[in-house]
Parts: structure tokens; sequence; C-alpha cells
């Protein structure tokens, strides 16, 4: 990999949940958002899920797929020949640390690796993935604020994920007012934490590398912000589940997964191609 064509952003996410709840949390949401994703022979398909342990460390292992036709920006989706837009996801979660790594078969100069730590803090470490002096120097830094409305577009709005106006009932955390953050600093003792998420592009098609690696940026960016929005606000449904709970979630997740992709295509409903 030559690091010095590739766009590095480290992502910081601050949230009024502890280290320990986000983990169930995550899981939770990830399950339940794949399921909206999927349908019409398109979405995700879990391949594997299980526990590894390499080199000392332990965790879970995911590999997915995720078909993608109408998903991708209109300038990978006419470069691509029809059928090549699966990207291959593969996840090693060694929770505080996750690693996740995507991929395309078709493109062999592409990859996107997200590394993410997450931290009982109020994101104001520098470098905690431990980065080179001079690769630490090029990665810029991006706060993600969920209780910014602004930082969402209008069409992608949707007042049941708006932390700005949600109240917990089990936890009596929110509405995030717009001085959240600095309440939430001035009392330790309130549940808080920050994902630093890593993000490492490297799309090497020549002419094309700059404008891609960017697009896939702001991608990542719009996806973190609604995943974390969602999460959230959807804490009163996943805050009194254990780690077993989200396991059974996950395989009966699978199940579902795999008839609403089987439908679609038995049906032929192919991929609405559209720009968003």
């Amino acid at each position: 990999m030559h690091s010095c064509n590739m766009l590095i952003k480290e992502f910081r996410i601050v949230l009024p949940i502890s280290v320990e709840e986000y983990q169930v949390g995550q899981l939770y949401t990830v399950a339940e958002a794949s399921k909206s994703e999927t349908g019409g022979g398109e979405g995700v398909e879990v391949l594997a899920n299980e526990p590894y342990e390499k080199d000392g460390e332990k965790g879970q292992y995911t590999h997915k797929i995720y078909y993608l036709q109408s998903k991708v920006p209109t300038i990978i989706s006419k470069l691509a020949p029809k059928g090549s837009l699966k990207v291959h996801e593969e996840a090693w979660n060694a929770y505080p640390y996750c690693k996740t790594v995507l991929t395309n078969e078709y493109m062999k100069d592409f990859s996107i690796m997200i590394e993410t730590w997450h931290k009982p803090d109020m994101g104001d470490q520098d470098n905690v993935h431990g980065l080179e002096k001079s690769k630490w120097e090029k990665t810029s830094i991006v706060d993600i604020d969920i209780a910014d409305r602004s930082s969402i577009s209008s069409k992608d709005y949707n007042p049941d994920h708006d932390p700005a106006i949600f109240k917990s009932e089990k936890t009596g955390r929110g509405p995030l007012g717009p001085e959240w953050k600095k309440e939430l600093a001035n009392n330790p003792s309130c549940p808080h934490m920050c994902a630093y998420k890593l993000v490492t592009v490297e799309f090497k098609w020549f002419g094309l590398q700059g404008t891609v690696e960017n697009i896939i940026q702001k991608v990542e960016k719009r996806v973190f912000t609604h995943f974390h929005r969602e999460l959230f606000c959807w804490i009163d449904r996943w805050i009194d589940l254990s780690m077993d709970d989200i396991r059974r979630m996950e395989d009966d997740t699978k199940e579902e997964l795999d008839k609403l992709r089987a439908d679609g295509e038995v049906k032929g409903m192919g991929a609405v191609d559209n720009d968003n």
C-alpha cells in the first residue's frame, strides 16, 4: 500500500453512552439497519459471524457482502461492469478496538479500512491509533455532532432519529441541546465515550483517485452520522439486552436478510438506478 497516496481522516463521535453500553448498542443498530437496506435482490449477505483469536487478540470475525448496484455514486456505477458492485466487508471486532476492511473483487486497487477505538473520553485524545508522525500529520480530524441537524441533508432527516428532540424513557438521557457536549464534559459522572474512527481510503485509478477518495470519505461521514443518531435514539430498545441476546438477534437477522434478498431476486426486482 502506498501510504503517501491515501486519503486519511479520523472521525470523532462523542456519545452520552458508556463504552460498555455502546458494545451492545452498536451491534443492535448494525443488525436493524441491515434489514432496512435489504430487499429486491440487493442488500446484505452474512457469510461468517464467528469468534476468532489471532496473535493474542480475541474477538468476533464477520464477513458480509453488500450488493450495492443502486447505492454507489454514479461515477462508480458508470465505470463498473454490471454485477461487479459487490462489496466485501471483513470485520475483526476485538472491542473496544475494531477493524473493518471493505474491498471489491473487480477493483483490485480499491480498499477502505476503518479502524475504531472506543474510549471513555470526550474526543480530546490525539493519535489514539498510534500512527507514525508523518502519517498523523497528514490525517485530518472531523468532529461529528450527532445532535447537529445541519450536519445532515433535509431529505435524510427523520424526526424519529433526532437526538435534539429524543428523550429516553429508560435512561432519562436526551434531548441533546446545543451545549450538550459541554454539559457532559462538566459532569463526569454521566456516561460518555468517543468513537475514534480512522478511515483510510485507497483508490488507485489514474485520473479519478482524488475524486473517488473524496466521495467515499463524504459517504463515510454521512453513514457515521446517521448510524450514531439512530443508535442513540434506539437506546430504549437495546439498553437492557445482553451480548447473548445480541448473538441470537444476529442469527435471526441473517435468516431474514437471506429471505429478503431471495424474495427480491425471485420477483426479478432489479436494482433501481438512482443518484442518491
